[in-house]
C-alpha cells in the first residue's frame, strides 16, 4: 500500500506544502548568483528571430469554456509584465520573476490548471499557454533552457487545432515550477508579446542575426496500447542548419514521448 504524503492529507496540507516550496524557491534565488533579466524597452531590437501565435480559446474536451474566457484575461495581464524584456548576455529569463504571483487583487481570474494529472482550475490558470509560446520560440534560437517541466507524461486533450508537435509544451506553477532560459551568447535577445483578442502572439528578436536556423519536428509518432492504457509515443527532434549554406549540421533529440492518453481514443491494433 502506497504511503500517503503530507500534501495529500487534505486541501490545507496541500496548500501548506505549496507555500513551503514557494519559500524555498525565494530563498534559493536570494542566496544564488543568478543575474535575472529585468530591463524592458518599447523599442524593438532589429532582427526577428522567430514569431508565433496560438489560439486562445480552444475547446478542450468537456472543459468549461468560461475558463477559456478567463484565460484570455489572465494572458493579457501576464504579457504586459514580459513584453519588451531584454535578455542580455549572461542574464536569465524567468517567467515567474517577471509575472509575479497571480492574485484576484491583480485582476486574475479562475482558469484551467492541471492538478494530479487531471483538469482543474485556479486563479491565474491558463498561463501554461504563455510559457508554451515562449518555449517554442526559444527552441528556434541559441538560448539555453535551464528549467523546463513537462506535464508528467500525460496527453490530456485531443489535438484540436494543434500547431506544434506534442511534447514541446511546458508546465508552470508559481513559483517553484518555473520556465527559465539563460543567454550564454554574445547576442542580446528580446521578448515581444501581446494578445489581439483571438490569439496570443509573440516575437523573439535579437540585436544581430543568428548563424543558425532551427526546425523542430516529431518522428515515429504512434498511439500504442499497453494493457488497458493507450500511450502516445514518439521522438521530438531539433535540426540545426547553417544559415549561409543551408546544410543541416546537427540533429538533436530534445524529447522522447511516452504519454498516457487521458481521453477516449479509438481502439489500437
Amino acid at each position: 500500500m502506497r504511503r500517503i504524503l503530507f500534501c495529500e492529507l487534505c486541501p490545507f496540507t496541500y496548500r501548506l506544502s505549496m507555500e513551503k516550496e514557494i519559500m524555498k524557491r525565494h530563498l534559493r534565488d536570494f542566496l544564488g548568483k543568478t543575474c535575472f533579466a529585468k530591463v524592458r524597452t518599447e523599442e524593438s531590437l532589429p532582427v526577428l528571430v522567430y514569431s508565433h501565435k496560438s489560439l486562445i480559446r480552444r475547446r478542450l474536451g468537456n472543459v468549461n469554456m468560461q475558463l477559456q474566457e478567463n484565460k484570455a484575461v489572465n494572458l493579457a495581464l501576464a504579457v504586459k509584465q514580459i513584453d519588451g524584456l531584454l535578455v542580455r548576455p549572461g542574464e536569465t529569463f524567468s517567467v515567474w520573476r517577471q509575472v509575479g504571483r497571480t492574485t484576484k487583487r491583480k485582476g486574475y481570474k479562475e482558469g484551467l490548471t492541471i492538478a494530479k494529472g487531471q483538469p482543474s482550475q485556479g486563479i491565474g490558470g491558463g498561463l501554461c499557454q504563455l510559457s508554451n509560446l515562449i518555449h517554442w520560440m526559444v527552441l528556434h534560437s541559441d538560448l539555453t533552457i535551464t528549467e523546463h517541466h513537462h506535464h508528467d507524461g500525460l496527453d490530456l486533450f485531443p489535438d484540436f487545432g494543434r500547431q506544434i508537435p506534442f511534447g514541446t509544451g511546458t508546465s508552470i506553477s508559481y513559483n517553484y515550477i518555473d520556465y527559465r532560459v539563460k543567454n550564454e551568447t554574445d547576442n542580446t535577445y528580446q521578448l515581444h508579446l501581446w494578445v489581439d483578442g483571438e490569439y496570443l502572439c509573440g516575437e523573439l528578436r535579437a540585436s544581430v542575426a543568428l548563424q543558425h536556423t532551427f526546425h523542430i519536428h516529431v518522428e515515429n509518432e504512434s498511439f500504442d496500447r499497453e494493457g488497458d492504457v493507450v500511450y502516445r509515443n514518439g521522438q521530438v527532434y531539433r535540426d540545426v542548419f547553417d544559415r549561409v549554406t543551408g546544410n543541416c549540421i546537427e540533429k538533436q533529440l530534445i524529447r522522447t514521448n511516452h504519454a498516457k492518453v487521458m481521453y477516449d481514443y479509438p481502439p489500437t491494433k
